[in-house]
């Protein structure tokens, strides 16, 4: 497989900052473009030798990489012509399904056999078939097929069975086989479909019509890895033109991966996540000094109340895996202490972000919503709610928590900059821009909301001003690393490598003074994609994931990008580790299912290479001759 021409990577939008919540502005705009992540929906893509898949919320759906046109070069009405011709390939190819018998295809003229009447049709039994010769073998078969075909049509399911049966006594036909598997399939007695197709297959196993049917069998009986199987072989045995057989492809990745994320999520451990992705949601909110009484001068008992906030506080600056556990754990202690006294609902709103970054979501909202009961001014309580109703897919309540906080104080600077980030996940551009814009006049010395707006215009479509606004940052955030590796995210996505990669490595020098111990390594992954596109140098980007690993071992964005990188060098079996591992990283049920519709389809391929050989070199054969990524 390692010598396999590398496929296309579609081009990656830039899509800063698009998860359901404002956390990790980088690790969210990261994983996007490492999976192709192409909308607010994270929609992800990754290349089976040759053929894509687009991995959004709702599956996988399946097209040969090089079939794609550009939309801009459609008219409207080819646009409508296209879409009427797959509606009705899709009615033909449930027609087709739906007639158990094959018929020739129409440029090879048959003489049909003649149906016999009921009383001249040949018995044929195990004992009488030995006596007959070959050609009445053939005769007595095709006149018991069309008596089969007959009787299924009359819904007379018992008996065509029997007439398929004893053809298939006289001919060990595929079509046999599976026309009586479409006469089970409508007794619903999956067991026997999968028995006849099975056999099917094992004379043809490019049979799409019988692994259509057995795929379907296995889907009834919940037996979705299998089903996923057979759907996907038959997708590449039609070239992925069959639009039925590929949205059950999208329908059983779904499936399998959601099954497999809720055993995932229900024995999960509930841990903090990546110490990259915490320090970039906590960064979200503008910095503010340590309540009053809680600084690091405050002379507190370490197991009161008031010591274990003021503990917490301390190890959030450590900005460390062990750092944030520690914090984690203090604020939980702070609470159950209790004399927190004016402290009490900032220790509600802390243990709460601790909570939901945990993947703790009902638990989180509890504990807000106690902090604004205790202290609406806290406005910090709402914006976090806010954001939490949003990845739960509640706007309605989002909105009503960014209103209930403007109620408070109309001029804090973060509910604009959280609120941006509601309408920028919306496609709400113009609205998002002007709350960053609104953000940055109440406090121009927040560096994301001058980031943010300048992504948001890029998205708009204002390349001059979104690259003037990251000039104007280099310019008066000089010292700031994520300036130099949002910057370099934009001129990546123009393919302008070289001012990229410079970008970059301005970026992680920064990032090594300013903060050795707790090392921002999304820089570091985003170089590694940079080498890849620019010159296919997988060593040299392995060895920058590799990197990003050893300082952050728990970042699902190096697990990620890792996967696809081996993937493109078509070491699937690594790839699908990695994979997995991803899926063990995640956060949230949504995530989980993500990372195991990628995992399930590399398995898939896995398998499809060992149990159809030639079918693993046909999408060789797709993936031929296609530019490598960067290059179209």
């Amino acid at each position: 497989m390692s010598g396999e021409t590398v496929p296309v990577i579609p081009a990656r939008p830039i899509a800063l900052d698009t998860s359901l919540t404002s956390a990790a502005a980088g690790s969210s705009s990261l994983w996007n473009r490492i999976t192709t992540w192409a909308s607010e929906h994270r929609a992800a893509v990754y290349t089976i030798a040759g053929v894509t898949l687009v991995v959004t919320a709702a599956g996988v759906v399946y097209y040969v990489s090089d079939s794609r046109k550009d939309a801009t070069s459609d008219t409207g009405s080819k646009k409508r012509k296209s879409k009427k011709d797959r509606l009705k390939a899709k009615k033909e190819a449930e027609k087709a399904e739906a007639t158990p018998a094959e018929t020739p295809a129409p440029e090879v003229k048959k003489v049909q056999p003649t149906v016999e009447p009921e009383d001249e049709l040949p018995e044929v039994t195990e004992a009488t078939v030995g006596s007959l010769s070959e050609q009445e073998r053939k005769d007595y078969a095709a006149k018991l097929k069309a008596a089969g075909n007959m009787a299924y049509g009359s819904k007379n399911y018992t008996k065509a069975i029997d007439l398929y049966g004893q053809a298939i006594l006289c001919k060990a036909d595929p079509v046999f086989y599976s026309n009586r598997a479409a006469c089970w399939n409508a007794m619903s007695n999956w067991d026997k479909v999968i028995e006849d197709t099975t056999a099917a297959i094992n004379l043809d196993n490019e049979y799409v019509k019988a692994l259509n049917r057995r795929a379907n069998a296995y889907e009834q009986s919940e037996m979705y890895s299998e089903a996923l199987l057979d759907y996907t072989a038959s997708c590449i045995i039609d070239g992925f033109r069959n639009e039925g057989s590929a949205q059950s492809v999208e329908r059983l990745l779904k499936k399998v991966a959601e099954a497999k994320g809720k055993k995932i999520l229900a024995s999960k451990d509930k841990k903090l996540p990546s110490p990259t992705f915490v320090t970039n949601y906590l960064q979200s909110f503008r910095p503010k000094p340590a309540p009053e009484g809680l600084g690091e001068t405050a002379e507190l008992e370490e197991e009161s109340g008031k010591g274990q906030l003021k503990k917490g506080l301390m190890a959030m600056r450590k900005r460390t895996g062990d750092g944030y556990t520690e914090a984690a754990q203090a604020f939980d202690s702070a609470l159950e202490l209790g004399d927190l006294g004016e402290h009490e609902a900032f220790a509600y709103n802390m243990r709460g972000t601790f909570k939901y970054l945990r993947g703790e979501n009902n638990e989180a909202l509890e504990d807000l919503t106690k902090s604004v009961e205790l202290q609406p001014s806290l406005t910090q309580s709402f914006i976090k709610r806010a954001s939490m109703h949003l990845e739960l897919g509640n706007r309605e309540a989002a909105a009503k928590d960014f209103e209930s906080a403007m109620e408070q104080n109309k001029d804090d600077p973060d509910i604009f900059y959280h609120r941006a980030q509601l309408h920028f996940i919306l496609s709400e551009f113009a609205e998002a821009a002007k709350d960053y814009q609104k953000s940055i006049d109440l406090d121009k010395d927040f560096i994301f909301s001058h980031i943010q707006l300048g992504v948001t215009q890029y998205k708009m479509g204002s390349i001059a001003s979104s690259m003037a606004t990251f000039r104007r940052c280099m310019k008066n955030f000089d010292k700031t690393p994520d300036v130099y590796n949002y910057y370099g995210e934009l001129l990546l996505d123009q393919q302008k490598y070289q001012e990229a990669i410079e970008k970059f490595d301005t970026a992680v020098e920064m990032e090594k003074q300013a903060k050795p111990t707790g090392i921002n390594v999304l820089p570091l992954i985003n170089k590694a994609l940079a080498l890849f596109q620019w010159k296919q140098d997988f060593a040299g980007a392995e060895a920058l994931c590799q990197k990003a690993l050893t300082i952050d071992p728990e970042c699902d964005i190096a697990v990620a990008t890792m996967a696809q990188l081996l993937l493109q060098q078509g070491k699937v079996t690594e790839a699908l580790k990695y994979f997995e591992r991803a899926a063990e990283l995640s956060r949230t049920e949504g995530e989980i299912v993500n990372a195991l519709s990628y995992a399930e389809a590399t398995r898939t391929q896995l398998e499809v290479q060992e149990k159809y050989p030639q079918l693993a070199n046909r999408l060789q054969g797709m993936g031929q001759g296609m530019a490598p990524p960067g290059m179209r």
